[in-house]
């Protein structure tokens, strides 16, 4: 299959690797060509995994979007939510009939994608997908180079409009086979993890982060005080997801932590291997880091709002997106994302089951 990887973050090479080791011809695209030089030089992105360590080749490499999107079946985005706007107004004209667009995760990018093309003036009938997580667990060891410790074995997954996903569904499996059905876009974002699993992490954790060079939140970081809150936070989302109509599986975050509950997105024992790596050993700014301006300012502001439109109470969440705030000095809920800033909350529940599945 023809696919265009689009972004320059840790699971863009990632994605750029295991989909041309798969067998298809990737297309992969990064808007700075100085930093994708030395992928560009070789045509290959060296990859350590638990097969070892190989180069793969890259069938196409690429500063070049229009090169990379053109005939592409697939789409796949795996960027943090903070580079989605950007991205969206250069890719929105580009976009053709049938195309699918796959952000792993979202935090309802879906939408915007959808409604960067109609703003454009492209009334192209394209489906865009998200999930609940990236699909690996990765991190950069070079400017060519990555190391993957553990890949997701299932990948809940929605589509926008509703009403295309056996299409859209079909074109993305070929491409990711451990993707799992959801309702539709939004129950897709509310699958997503991030905002789970890292305010907890790295509001508690403020102190060892601002006085060690580097900390690592998913080790030393994880205590049970934090865990325990994370759980009541996890169920605030379920609360939300229910509020809005989505039915289990819900992908608790519990069973990420517990190999004896149901197996969760990265599979048993991925915690361990997350933490064993070392690769999360990192210096995080909590004022510039994406486990805030994206997990945070986005998307906890986006469970909060979601919250409060299906009037589901959800203080943990609120209490972490406040003191996200603090930290930063600004309101996230005036600048984040939500379903206020996207145009969205004076909509009925029906009227937006209705968009879901038919689109704008």
């Amino acid at each position: 299959m023809e696919i265009a990887v689009l972004g320059g973050g840790n699971g863009c090479y990632a994605a750029a690797a295991d989909l041309s080791e798969a067998g298809h011809f990737v297309r992969f695209w990064r808007r700075d060509a100085d930093a994708l030089a030395p992928v560009l030089e070789t045509g290959a992105i060296r990859v350590q995994d638990s097969q070892g360590l190989r180069n793969i080749a890259i069938p196409m490499v690429t500063s070049d979007m229009a090169q990379a999107v053109s005939d592409a079946a697939l789409i796949a985005i795996p960027l943090p939510a903070t580079a989605q706007t950007g991205l969206f107004s250069s890719l929105a004209p580009l976009l053709t009939d049938g195309q699918v667009v796959f952000l792993p995760p979202g935090t309802f990018g879906s939408y915007l994608l959808i409604q960067a093309m109609r703003d454009s003036g492209n009334n192209a009938s394209v489906v865009c997908g998200e999930t609940g997580t990236l699909p690996w667990l990765v991190r950069k060891q070079g400017p060519a180079e990555i190391r993957i410790s553990v890949r997701a074995t299932r990948l809940p997954t929605g589509f926008f409009p509703a009403k295309s996903h056996d299409y859209a569904f079909g074109v993305v499996k070929q491409a990711f086979p451990s993707i799992e059905p959801c309702e539709d876009a939004l129950s897709g974002a509310l699958m997503n993890a991030g905002p789970i699993i890292h305010p907890p992490l790295i509001m508690m954790n403020a102190g060892p982060l601002e006085h060690f060079d580097r900390w690592d939140i998913h080790n030393e970081g994880t205590q049970p005080s934090i865990r325990r809150t994370t759980d009541v936070l996890d169920g605030e989302r379920i609360a939300i997801r229910e509020a809005f109509g989505y039915q289990s599986p819900h992908f608790p975050l519990a069973d990420h932590y517990d190999d004896s509950r149901d197996e969760w997105m990265y599979g048993n024992g991925s915690h361990e291997k997350l933490s064993d790596s070392g690769d999360w050993r990192e210096d995080i700014d909590l004022t510039s880091h994406r486990y805030m301006l994206e997990d945070v300012e986005i998307g906890l502001a986006f469970l909060c709002s979601c919250a409060d439109f299906a009037d589901v109470d959800a203080p943990v969440a609120q209490g972490l997106l406040s003191v996200g705030g603090a930290i930063n000095r600004r309101d996230f809920r005036q600048t984040g994302r939500t379903l206020e800033a996207l145009g969205l909350c004076a909509m009925s529940m029906a009227e937006i089951k209705t968009m879901l599945r038919d689109g704008i």
